[in-house]
């Protein structure tokens, strides 16, 4: 195949000022905690990696990626495809604060008859470009839209976010080949590398690693960033940007339950929302100073 080009798009540097990363802060803290009552409020539905995807959210909706939430299918938009579509709450709630859909709408998370449904449906909700739920499709779909967008020499980019979970699925291995021979430098795989799935973790459950020899044997450029650090992953996704003659993988670090104290690193917390009362008080208050991390303003 031509090595196809995509004409220059007018972007914003994704350069990022103090005052413009301390918003950033604390927008995904607020996100966090409009996530533990959503989820409080559904009685159901996954805590530890929507947690700890909150950083990487706030900084695709609200910083990097081009995209209109009043126009959910123009064009010109970045396209964001979740493959591990169990994580979609904290998609759901980066997009109700960008305005896709009123915030009232959060409290019907996983309820009879709501666009927000537990694994995100594409004809439900204007905005999302994918439905998913079985693990390892979303790289497949990625792959499929990038290969268009250089074939019609599209100015968007496309981001795929996958959990390191799924990467047991063959079917992502496949869509990396595909990636990697057709130079899919407007693709950017973002890995949630918080090295747990439903039932222990990712080395005990099936073993990952190398996970960076793995994925460059398949022709992509791979950059590593933490995962819940807003500079760091605008700064990694900034060097994606700049290679134009493979896809990018990033494989984020990230902390399951990043925030909560006594979810964090917990897999036992993939699956299941915080009780009301005593349980989700619990969990705001250690939000507050994520996790005991920083100083809380409550004091």
């Amino acid at each position: 195949m031509p090595n196809l080009t995509i004409g220059p798009k007018v972007r914003k540097p994704l350069h990022l000022h103090d005052r413009e990363l301390k918003k950033l802060e604390l927008r995904a803290q607020a996100m966090r905690e409009d996530l533990i009552d959503m989820l409080v409020e559904a009685k159901s539905g996954h805590s530890a990696g929507p947690l700890g995807m909150a950083d990487i959210y706030t900084a695709l909706y609200f910083h990097i990626m081009t995209h209109d939430p009043k126009n959910p299918d123009w064009e010109l938009r970045d396209r964001l495809i979740l493959s591990c579509g169990h994580t979609v709450p904290i998609r759901y709630v980066a997009m109700a604060h960008a305005g896709y859909f009123p915030k009232k709408y959060m409290n019907t998370l996983r309820k009879f008859g709501s666009p927000l449904q537990g694994h995100p449906e594409k004809e439900w909700l204007p905005g999302l470009e994918t439905t998913s739920g079985p693990l390892g499709s979303g790289s497949s779909q990625a792959v499929g839209m990038a290969y268009t967008g250089l074939l019609d020499r599209k100015p968007w980019r496309v981001y795929c976010i996958m959990s390191d979970g799924e990467l047991a699925c063959g079917q992502t291995w496949e869509a990396m080949l595909f990636a990697g021979r057709n130079n899919l430098y407007n693709c950017t795989f973002i890995i949630d590398r918080n090295n747990i799935q439903i039932d222990g973790t990712t080395e005990e459950i099936m073993p990952l690693e190398p996970l960076t020899q793995k994925f460059e044997s398949f022709g992509m450029n791979v950059l590593h960033c933490a995962g819940n650090s807003i500079r760091d992953f605008v700064e990694t996704v900034e060097r994606a940007h700049a290679v134009t003659e493979k896809p990018t993988v990033i494989i984020a670090d990230t902390i399951p339950g990043y925030g909560v104290d006594f979810m964090e690193y917990d897999f036992s917390w993939h699956g299941k929302p915080p009780a009301p009362g005593d349980e989700r008080n619990k969990a705001m208050a250690s939000l507050r100073t994520l996790g005991g991390r920083i100083q809380s303003e409550h004091e």
